[in-house]
């Protein structure tokens, strides 16, 4: 019964992620384009792509577990 639920909220959550990254340009605009802000920026990105992959991963494990007969 929980199951579910956690998986609406990881998809709202993988969603977001996305959607930052999609809007990647605009966090490096934001930023600027000076050399001491590099440094953020990479982090930003890298931790956006690896909360993609956990998310995603996760979404995928739930998604299986929901197939799974209950017993």
């Amino acid at each position: 019964m929980i199951l579910p639920i956690i998986q609406v909220i990881i998809a709202v959550f993988l969603i977001i992620v996305i959607l930052f990254q999609v809007q990647g340009s605009g966090l490096s605009a934001a930023f600027g384009s000076g050399g001491e802000f590099y440094r953020s920026k990479r982090s930003i990105e890298r931790l956006l792509q690896r909360a993609t992959i956990i998310l995603a991963v996760l979404f995928g494990v739930i998604s299986i577990a929901l197939l799974l007969p209950a017993r």
